[in-house]
């Protein structure tokens, strides 16, 4: 198959950027959507020209960073799979295919197709723990979880931090990604210790990285590949709310 490729080329954050065209010919229908690009950039170096610029690392859509703008969609038109599962059959013979980086505010260009996404890195590391014993390892069955609870947990962090709900969302708003990282702690036993403080600080941390508000489009979900549910965002509005009505309570008992 042969395809017409348009991508954006931008040499860092502080330059401007352009679309190139790019054709490639006799494409294996088979092949990895990454590895074509591994094909055009050994193209590009053997005409020596600047490769361009894209993350992977697993290349078994386990941990979200080959993640960028496929024809306007996060990862391209494939539902619940990342670039670097994506082939080069879900494509036609002589399709024109766009590629873009990420656009969001918090997610800076790094080069090309390559964003940083460190921000969700702050969020986490703001309050995306637990405080635990370090001592012997306590037997699984001691620690009671309630099925339905461990099943939403499980689900919860199946989130790979890709930031494809970011760019999906018309905000550019991060509330799926944090809301799964507060509610797979939330969910447990091991996270009630932190759970007020935890949602207040990360909530804080997305604000302070200038990610958008969530007005509910549900375009996060219907473009997250590990298809992480929107009620992830009701949970964080439910932590939120009962850890500001806890402190107000707390405050007023605290002054009488």
């Amino acid at each position: 198959m042969n395809i017409n490729l348009k991508i954006w080329r931008q040499a860092s954050g502080k330059k401007e950027g352009k679309l190139h065209d790019y054709r490639l010919e006799n494409v294996d229908p088979n092949i990895s959507f990454l590895e074509m690009l591994d094909i055009l950039n050994n193209k590009l170096t053997k005409e020596k020209k600047d490769p361009v610029a894209f993350d992977h690392d697993c290349r078994e859509g386990i941990c979200g960073s080959c993640g960028f703008m496929i024809n306007g969609r996060p990862h391209g038109p494939q539902k619940a799979t990342t670039v670097c599962q994506l082939h080069m059959r879900s494509f036609k013979d002589e399709d024109d295919i766009l590629l873009e980086p990420f656009r969001a505010h918090s997610f800076g260009v790094i080069k090309d197709l390559s964003v940083d996404r460190q921000a969700f890195d702050r969020i986490i590391s703001s309050a995306g723990y637990v405080s635990v014993d370090t001592g012997d390892t306590k037997e699984a069955n001691q620690i009671n979880v309630d099925k339905k609870n461990a099943d939403e947990a499980f689900l919860s962090a199946a989130c790979i931090g890709c930031g494809a709900c970011v760019a999906a969302c018309k905000n550019s708003s991060a509330m799926l990604f944090t809301s799964a990282k507060i509610s797979h702690l939330a969910l447990l036993p091991q996270g009630e210790r932190e759970r007020a403080e935890r949602v207040n600080k990360m909530v804080a941390t997305m604000d302070a990285e200038g990610f958008g508000s969530c007005t509910n489009t549900g375009a996060c979900s219907a473009e997250c590949p590990k298809e992480i549910g929107q009620i992830n965002i009701a949970r964080l509005n439910q932590e939120y709310i009962s850890s500001t009505l806890s402190g107000f309570l707390k405050k007023k008992n605290d002054s009488l």
